[in-house]
């Protein structure tokens, strides 16, 4: 039977019964009717221990059918949350990591909907968190030979950019926040980095790293040695993925506030 879970204070999400795998992956789709992999898709099942939360956050092109097909096919390995309308991917994502730590997941991490990271390196990956015991596994897109890393230089080249931005924000050396494939240890850390709703609409992977580390808000966090940055074997830019100088320009503001908050962070704490 559907039911409903409460997410952060905000209007209930339509949400189905799952028994939640070890490890989740969340997946927010918006408008993913026409482009969505269920070949990707089925490769993440493969593994017995995954399961999956699929956020449909606000379709209006069948989706959300699209979805319950597929939990449906896969009864206890996965779940859809249905929301009524459009509320950004960093909602999406924030609930659907709720949801799964809500119900017993080890190890949560988050894909793009456009299998951009594929299946395989998302799996490769959760090899690393659970070897390594680290709190954050992060995929970085690293073009080097012997891997198969497809990306515009346009792309490459303001990735490179905002990356600079996003160090210097977080006052950390890290080489690529925005890549969509991460996975996390449950724990107190992440409980607190997702609490409340992100103020970072665009840049919601900056925001989370800088909650997680303790770096621009109150609460329990990870040491630095507990972040890892792992080179992608594979990555391609997918068609229909789109980079649009408004959602640049937003992001930069978002940024901003990171600094902001950050810097207000490091005045306080030196304040004792």
């Amino acid at each position: 039977m559907d039911g409903s879970v409460p997410v952060g204070g905000v209007p209930e999400p339509v949400v189905s019964a799952l028994a939640t795998p070890t490890a989740v992956v969340v997946i927010p789709c918006y408008n993913e009717a026409g482009r969505l992999d269920r070949e990707q898709l089925e490769a993440l099942l493969r593994e017995p221990a995954v399961g999956l939360v699929l956020v449909d956050d606000g379709s209006r092109d069948g989706t959300a059918d699209g979805l319950r097909a597929i939990a449906a096919a896969h009864p206890g390995r996965v779940d859809v949350v249905t929301f009524e309308r459009n509320r950004g991917k960093a909602e999406a994502v924030r609930a659907g990591m709720r949801l799964a730590l809500d119900r017993g997941a080890r190890w949560v991490g988050y894909l793009d909907a456009d299998f951009a990271t594929p299946a395989a390196e998302m799996l490769r990956l959760l090899d690393v968190i659970r070897t390594t015991g680290k709190g954050c596994v992060l995929a970085s897109r690293v073009a080097r030979l012997g891997a198969r890393v497809e990306r515009r230089a346009s792309r490459h080249l303001l990735g490179r950019v905002f990356a600079t931005l996003a160090s210097l924000a977080l006052d950390l050396t890290v080489y690529d926040t925005q890549c969509g494939a991460k996975w996390f240890a449950s724990g107190p850390e992440l409980e607190a980095a997702l609490a409340r709703p992100f103020r970072a609409r665009w840049v919601f992977d900056v925001e989370l790293l800088g909650r997680l580390l303790g770096r621009i808000d109150d609460g329990p966090a990870l040491r630095v040695d507990d972040v890892l940055e792992v080179p992608t074997e594979a990555w391609r830019d997918v068609r229909g993925s789109k980079l649009r100088l408004g959602a640049m320009a937003r992001s930069l503001v978002d940024l901003a506030d990171v600094a902001r908050r950050r810097f207000a962070r490091t005045r306080q704490q030196r304040n004792g």
